[in-house]
């Protein structure tokens, strides 16, 4: 077979296994969510075992922990939206108040803007319908929690005995698992540098708000928290319905504050922590991860938002395991030799 052939059979291999995921996207969710949150949980398992905790105990105690988080997120949201259902006559009002002000300001000037239009557009409700349709993206999947939540449970006890049942099946042990102990090293370093960030993210932005006032500031900040995940877009995405609330609650001033303090956290957290952190253990160029958003959202939904670096990941060390196809996981990565080489010296970093 020459070269041109196996580079069309390559794509075409690709194509098809696409089209499979896309096909049976109600399985595969589910089931990249449940790993996901296994890759997550596996580092406190690990933890604990190694501070003499039974296996079965530890992952009981993480498992709680985790049922207590969807938990809370779901009282969370079930509580903003009952407080927003009560406040709505205050925001319409607010929001005539505004819309009044604005055409007294540029009627002197010769602008004539229809109060009726403007009201049609900034529909207070707006703000927690943004924040609601995100979340039931994920709360859709959830749906399926008990099973997400079995598929943790089995993952995680796997886990420690994966390498070696790799080792036994492959015919190329030495060759696989050090491909495998990258790919896991790659992931959990992802998984928890970028978690660790988003909750710190969504604290930040939650203790802002409440200070200025702004109604919900926990919904807002688990917003950010999750939106956090999603690489280049997400976090600007968590801004806008705060600050479209903090508009017709508080006035254009505070909403301009809320703005600014979600551009500052945005830039200190995503364009100097973040890259600190982990920007030598990716390994995936710009431009990549924007398409690689592009690509998994439009595969999976919001699921494959969130997942789109991790799937990413885990497409470009599988495709450096071939010879064949190793060309293509060079594209995938840095646009430079020295973020190649600082990806190098990452991931044989401990």
């Amino acid at each position: 077979m020459g070269k041109t052939s196996k580079t069309l059979f390559i794509f075409a291999t690709l194509v098809v296994i696409a089209a499979g995921i896309k096909a049976a996207e109600d399985l595969v969710v589910p089931f990249l969510l449940a790993a996901f949150i296994a890759t997550i949980a596996a580092n406190p398992v690990f933890w604990l075992e190694k501070h003499k905790v039974p296996a079965g105990i530890a992952i009981a105690l993480v498992m709680m922990g985790i049922v207590a988080m969807v938990i809370g997120i779901g009282a969370v949201v079930a509580q903003s939206v009952g407080s927003f259902t009560a406040k709505l006559p205050f925001y319409q009002a607010r929001l005539v108040e505004i819309v009044e002000s604005l055409i007294a300001f540029v009627e002197p000037l010769g602008v004539e803007i229809s109060k009726e239009l403007l009201l049609s557009y900034f529909d207070p409700g707006t703000a927690l319908v943004m924040a609601g349709n995100t979340l039931r993206g994920l709360g859709s999947v959830l749906s399926n929690s008990f099973l997400i939540l079995l598929t943790v449970i089995f993952i995680l006890a796997e886990a420690s005995s994966f390498p070696r049942k790799l080792r036994d099946v492959s015919s190329d042990p030495d060759q696989v698992l050090p491909h495998f102990a990258r790919f896991a090293e790659n992931v959990n370093r992802y998984m928890g540098i970028k978690t660790t960030i988003s909750i710190v993210t969504g604290v930040i932005v939650a203790v802002f708000l409440a200070l200025l006032g702004v109604d919900f500031p926990v919904l807002w900040g688990l917003l950010a928290f999750l939106l956090n995940y999603v690489p280049t877009i997400g976090s600007f995405i968590a801004a806008i319905p705060a600050v479209l609330l903090a508009l017709i609650q508080l006035g254009p001033l505070q909403a301009a504050i809320v703005a600014g303090g979600y551009v500052v956290v945005n830039i200190i957290m995503g364009n100097a922590v973040e890259p600190r952190f982990m920007g030598r253990g990716l390994g995936l160029s710009t431009l990549v991860v924007f398409l690689s958003l592009v690509f998994w959202g439009w595969m999976l939904g919001p699921v494959g938002m969130l997942l789109s670096v991790p799937l990413t990941i885990t497409a470009k060390i599988a495709l450096e395991a071939s010879p064949s196809s190793a060309w293509i996981a060079s594209l995938l990565g840095p646009a430079d030799k020295q973020g190649a080489a600082e990806t190098a010296a990452g991931e044989t970093t401990p």
